[in-house]
């Protein structure tokens, strides 16, 4: 299985974290140039264009463009604190497929960057028909520490495989 992870802002995907995700298939993690332009699913999608992934990850910056690729490609996605709220260009206009995909968010309840209200508010404004799954955690701040990723994963690909 081939799965796609983007890292957040001024991040990448950690030597512990790749691990984790290489018990669920083939790792792809490019680093992205946010300070650039932070909303770029076609541009990732690019650099892959005869790569058929099977699922989206991302964290931050990272799930921004995670939850947009997902709905493209058509494929569920985990997304770590994604900032929805914040930018307007979510609906993208794209040459690729689009297609129905679930999604389960992790919310930190105490992220001082992403605010886990903000997303909630526009993931209600915003329903569509991918099916959602969110879990706020109220102690949770914007990293993700490595056995909550470590549940978030698992639980993540259980229920996709279910």
């Amino acid at each position: 299985m081939k799965l796609l992870y983007l890292h957040g802002l001024n991040s990448k995907l950690s030597d512990e974290k790749r691990e984790i995700l290489k018990n669920y298939g083939q790792v792809f993690a490019p680093d992205i140039d946010y300070p650039t332009r932070h909303f770029q699913p076609e541009t990732i999608l690019k650099q892959y264009s005869t790569t058929e992934f099977k699922v989206v990850m991302g964290s931050s910056m990272g799930a921004l463009n995670a939850y947009a690729i997902s709905e493209i490609i058509g494929r569920p996605a985990l997304l770590f604190n994604p900032p929805l709220s914040k930018y307007r260009e979510v609906e993208s206009k794209s040459k690729f497929t689009r297609g129905i995909s679930s999604k389960q968010i992790l919310l930190g309840g105490n992220d001082d960057v992403v605010n886990a209200a903000e997303t909630l508010n526009y993931l209600g404004q915003n329903l569509q028909k991918s099916k959602l799954t969110i879990k706020v955690l109220p102690q949770l701040g914007h990293r993700i520490p490595i056995d909550v990723f470590t549940h978030q994963v698992e639980k993540f690909f259980r229920d996709i495989c279910a």
